[in-house]
């Protein structure tokens, strides 16, 4: 299992390799040149400014099993295609059950502004929302090590 991230507007990047690096696992971050990223431990990608860039890297480096950290629906909806994980960096996993429901309600907020109506902004990033990504980062990361029976360096 690598650990694919949509690094631009990452919030939970310092979470992700400091865990990461805990179960010694591979971590790429995929970025636009509008975003400067460094890391001791993270292999960073820099994709050209292209809007779709950094989504088609990800998906393109994504193989079965990896795990994708990306707050994008729609890559997330590809990700899962490719029998792959994703998590949203608020902690919720995005799964079959779930990511239909979430691309509709993309739809009907962009057919609303289309239309000029307001839709609700996202809530402000809580620590709790920190709490949450660590948790559920964690168990699947332990639920892939139960099932592979690889070690865990922590």
């Amino acid at each position: 299992m690598r650990i694919l991230v949509d690094a631009d507007a990452c919030p939970v990047k310092d979470i992700i390799e400091e865990v990461a690096k805990n179960y010694d696992m591979e971590v790429i971050m995929i970025c636009n040149p509008n975003h400067v990223l460094q890391s001791s431990y993270s292999e960073i990608v820099v994709v050209d400014g292209n809007s779709q860039a950094a989504d088609i890297a990800i998906i393109n480096r994504t193989t079965k099993g990896d795990l994708v950290i990306t707050q994008d629906y729609g890559l997330a909806s590809l990700v899962l295609a490719k029998h792959a994980l994703a998590i949203h960096p608020s902690g919720k996993v995005y799964d079959p059950e779930n990511i239909e429901g979430l691309l509709m309600q993309r739809f009907v907020n962009q057919k609303a502004r289309q239309a000029g109506l307001r839709t609700v902004n996202p809530k402000k990033r809580k620590a709790s929302d920190n709490e949450n990504f660590r948790f559920h980062f964690v168990r699947i990361l332990n639920d892939h090590l139960s099932v592979t029976g690889d070690n865990i360096t922590r």
